[in-house]
């Protein structure tokens, strides 16, 4: 995971946020590419057939594109390494909780493919090292863009 971080904090700091089931590292698709939108596109096609609607219609026209995008935005934390956030510390004689709160976020239920919302609230021991407290509202960011349940996101 991130060793040489790890190793510079004492057993209080190693919070749940640092923790590897909530820190995956990113994962590529194989040709490179993040998202395959024209895949996306053509699926969100095929369902609104499969539903029974036309989506040649004036109203839906767009309709593909605007969710391949969406999914394309909810789900790249997949493709990000949310610990790159926390690979800069700085030494500082600061001994005292560090606390971080009211961090919004939305995520994707990865069994129903519908957005939840939520807020995070984050804190650790520095034990002579600190990060930017912006960091840990961008590591939240995109540990929640990928689909998942409620339950693993909040471990």
């Amino acid at each position: 995971m991130m060793p040489a971080l790890l190793e510079q904090m004492n057993e209080h700091s190693r919070t749940a946020l640092l923790a590897e089931s909530l820190v995956p590292r990113a994962r590529k698709r194989r040709s490179g590419e993040t998202v395959d939108l024209a895949a996306i596109e053509q699926a969100v096609r095929t369902i609104l057939v499969a539903v029974g609607e036309d989506p040649d219609r004036e109203g839906l026209l767009d309709t593909p594109r605007r969710v391949a995008k969406m999914y394309a935005d909810m789900f790249s934390g997949l493709h990000q390494d949310p610990a790159r956030h926390l690979r800069v510390m700085f030494a500082e004689n600061y001994e005292e909780i560090v606390l971080v709160r009211d961090i919004r976020f939305a995520s994707m239920c990865e069994h129903h493919l519908l957005p939840f919302f939520g807020v995070a609230h984050v804190c650790y021991i520095p034990n002579g090292r600190v990060t930017g407290l912006s960091k840990l509202a961008r590591v939240i960011d995109e540990v929640a863009r990928r689909p998942q349940v409620q339950e693993r996101l909040t471990q």
